[in-house]
C-alpha cells in the first residue's frame, strides 16, 4: 500500500521503499522513515500534495513524489 492511499488519521507501519523511490530513499531514512517505523497521517492539502505525518513523536511533511516512494502497511 502507498502512503497517498491512506485518510487522515490512519495509522500505518513503514514496510519498504517503491522500485522507483531510489532518489528519496537516503532523504526518507535520514528523517526517520525506516522500515518498522509507525506513522499517523495527521493533514493532507487539498490537492493531496504535500501530506503531513506524525513519526517518533514530531511531524513531517512529504511532498508527492516522496510520499510515493513509501511503501507502508496500514494498522
Amino acid at each position: 500500500m502507498m502512503l497517498k492511499q491512506l485518510a487522515v488519521g490512519d495509522r500505518a507501519k513503514v514496510s519498504g521503499f517503491a522500485e522507483a523511490g531510489g532518489p528519496y530513499r537516503r532523504k526518507l531514512l535520514s528523517m526517520g522513515l525506516t522500515p518498522g517505523a509507525e506513522l499517523e497521517v495527521v493533514r493532507v492539502a487539498p490537492m493531496g500534495d504535500p501530506v503531513e505525518i506524525r513519526v517518533r513523536g514530531f511531524a513531517l511533511t512529504l511532498r508527492k513524489g516522496e510520499a510515493d516512494a513509501l511503501n507502508v502497511d496500514k494498522l
